[in-house]
């Protein structure tokens, strides 16, 4: 899910392991030179969605990797019948009410472009959250720090 800090723990992870890290929204806007809010705005969601598979699966592909994918990367199903056979899968879950005050604010979301992003991250939060359960570990964020996370990931990870 958006805003729950799968780039910043991602990048600590990947430091602490020493592998590389991959943020495949941020690769998506390397490729097309454009913002995902612009990419949105001029491709639509669906173009962005198509080039988001590509870009997850390409990442995939490599070893050594720890790999924030975007918050709706994970509902396409190829992508999930990969990632659920082949790596480690963890879902950062936190409460709506951590999230709405994380992201209420973002300009660079564009599933909240409107007054009422309170009811849309909720409403995309229960609709995702039975596809982000079949991820093979879940860490409920809500009380935890960065390095208690990170701790809980690393541990995740080492038990493959």
């Amino acid at each position: 899910m958006m805003g729950v800090g799968k780039t910043t723990l991602g990048k600590i992870v990947a430091k602490k392991q020493n592998l590389k890290f991959i943020d495949t929204d941020l690769c998506i806007e390397r490729k097309y030179s454009m913002k995902i809010s612009e990419i949105f705005k001029k491709k639509g969601e669906l173009i962005f969605r198509e080039w988001e598979v590509e870009e997850v699966l390409e990442s995939l592909k490599k070893n050594e990797s720890v790999i924030a994918l975007g918050g709706g990367a994970f509902l396409n199903k190829k992508v999930r019948t990969i990632i659920l056979k082949h790596s480690t899968s963890i879902w950062l879950d936190i409460n709506l009410s951590k999230l709405n005050e994380r992201v209420k604010w973002s300009k660079k979301r564009p599933l909240l472009n409107d007054k009422n992003n309170q009811t849309k991250i909720n409403k995309l939060y229960n609709e995702r959250k039975n596809i982000y359960k079949l991820a093979k570990y879940k860490i409920n964020c809500n009380n935890l720090n960065k390095e208690d996370i990170v701790k809980k990931i690393i541990n995740f990870y080492e038990k493959q």
